[in-house]
């Protein structure tokens, strides 16, 4: 049974992580505007030959090093996020060419942020370790601050440079702030029942 359970909790883990890449890849696809981070990775993106996958994988490593003094430790789930979220996004985006129309274009962008909020409820519910971006937020909030204002503070910085750099701001972007809060608040408890809620999980997102 441990086994057993251990198994699922991997394909819940790995399936989240692989829906979370394909839905933030439709956000792109939409055109309509991205998640603060996305933003940012695809500002820099547009000023590198690197595509916005292999950027989201560089800036998970790198705000995986400020874990260090923050003494976070990471799980399975924090090193495969990782990877696979933007090697999903590489992979998906190479291969997808994005909608003209705008019917299309607003599907891409509502089925995007609707999975991207099954796809959080998964991997965060899965128990194994909470993403780079999470960590650090609840790295913060460990020593006494507000995880709320320091998850403001920190994606209001990444939206800024991200859009200074020419990343696409737009309705999605609003959309987003607006739904992911309440979609993770229903699926992440929908996904780990049985485990213990992971600490700060539902206030990180």
């Amino acid at each position: 049974m441990y086994v057993r359970g251990v198994r699922l909790r991997l394909a819940q883990l790995y399936g989240g992580l692989v829906l979370y890449g394909v839905s933030s890849s439709l956000l792109v696809l939409a055109g309509l505007g991205l998640d603060p981070w996305d933003v940012f990775h695809q500002g820099l993106a547009r000023h590198t030959s690197l595509a916005i996958g292999t950027w989201a994988i560089l800036v998970g490593v790198v705000v995986l090093l400020l874990w260090i003094p923050l003494r976070q430790r990471p799980g399975i789930g924090t090193l495969s996020n990782v990877v696979l979220v933007g090697g999903t996004m590489d992979l998906v985006l190479g291969h997808v060419h994005a909608p003209h129309a705008l019917a299309v274009r607003v599907a891409c962008l509502v089925c995007g942020v609707f999975l991207n909020g099954v796809a959080t409820g998964a991997y965060i519910g899965a128990g194994l370790g909470p993403g780079p971006r999470d960590g650090l937020m609840t790295g913060f909030a460990a020593r006494g601050h507000s995880i709320r204002v320091v998850r403001t503070g920190i994606e209001v910085v990444v939206l800024a440079t991200g859009w200074l750099l020419g990343g696409t701001v737009g309705v999605g972007t609003v959309l987003y702030a607006l739904a992911i809060g309440p979609l993770a608040h229903v699926f992440v408890p929908l996904f780990a029942r049985g485990r213990p809620m992971p600490e700060h999980a539902l206030e990180a997102v």
